[in-house]
């Protein structure tokens, strides 16, 4: 590890020990994770003792299932889940990849984070709890303000708070998780509240996940801003990485582009003679 990965350590130490993080966050999906980048945050976050969450590609992304297998997910995510066939689409897949004995260390949820989505919140809660079905689902208050066409502003307002207010109530009645995301930051703190004085299991902001019990019993504010500060290392520390690649084999072009002028001019003074 460099010195910014051992920082990142620190924070998640810190954070898992006073502020209720549970796990770090990586997206195939919009964020477009690639392999080697998740490996560096796998090997980050269990040096802190946490495991991941990944929200895969789509509600039926196989190869994605597979590599959170492969890498030992704790927290498998589908995005734009907006229908009761989507929802069995998702399950299907990943009772595919997944025997039922694996699934014991697993847990599975499906976006919800449109209004479409949100009008059809009761089949979608039946689907998954069909036998084999899904865990829960997480809250995407960003993208469901736009499929509103709302500013992103209003995702800490009490007209989108009260939208989560009954997904909460239904999941709690089915037994069933629910994970607030989306700009969740030091003003979404009353919303939290609210939420989990009905049912709340954890919070998340970009890349990390909170439990909301512990979270919201201990210095949450501080816990967000460690968040923040540990995703803007996680940034620095790609950029540094592909920084290195792309300036890694200047000198060998360097040699090779003066080694090519000099090929072409005796190339061109052969053939005058």
């Amino acid at each position: 590890m460099n010195k910014t990965e051992r920082k990142m350590v620190e924070i998640l130490t810190r954070g898992r020990e006073n502020f209720g993080i549970v796990s770090v966050k990586a997206e195939f999906e919009a964020e477009g994770t690639r392999l080697e980048e998740l490996l560096r945050l796998v090997d980050i976050t269990r040096a802190a003792g946490l495991p991941v969450t990944v929200k895969i590609g789509g509600c039926e992304a196989i190869r994605d299932l597979l590599e959170s297998k492969q890498i030992g997910v704790r927290y498998v995510v589908a995005p734009m889940v907006e229908s009761a066939y989507a929802a069995s689409k998702y399950v299907l897949a990943k009772n595919i990849v997944y025997t039922e004995d694996e699934q014991k260390d697993t847990d599975f949820l499906f976006n919800m984070e449109t209004i479409t989505g949100f009008n059809n919140r009761e089949a979608l809660v039946q689907e998954i709890c069909k036998p084999g079905g899904a865990d829960g689902v997480v809250f995407g208050r960003v993208d469901f303000v736009g499929s509103m066409d709302w500013a992103r502003d209003t995702i800490n307002t009490q007209k989108t708070t009260d939208y989560i207010l009954e997904v909460s109530k239904l999941c709690k009645a089915a037994g069933k998780q629910l994970v607030m995301g989306g700009g969740v930051s030091i003003e979404s703190i009353d919303a939290i509240r609210q939420v989990h004085e009905i049912r709340l299991d954890r919070f998340e902001t970009r890349k990390v996940v909170f439990d909301a019990k512990a979270a919201l019993t201990a210095d949450i504010e501080e816990g967000l801003v460690d968040a923040v500060h540990f995703e803007l290392l996680w940034l620095l520390n790609k950029r540094d990485y592909y920084t290195g690649i792309a300036h890694e084999d200047e000198k060998r072009i360097g040699m090779l582009e003066a080694r090519w002028e000099e090929l072409k001019s005796w190339h061109k003074e052969g053939k005058k003679k």
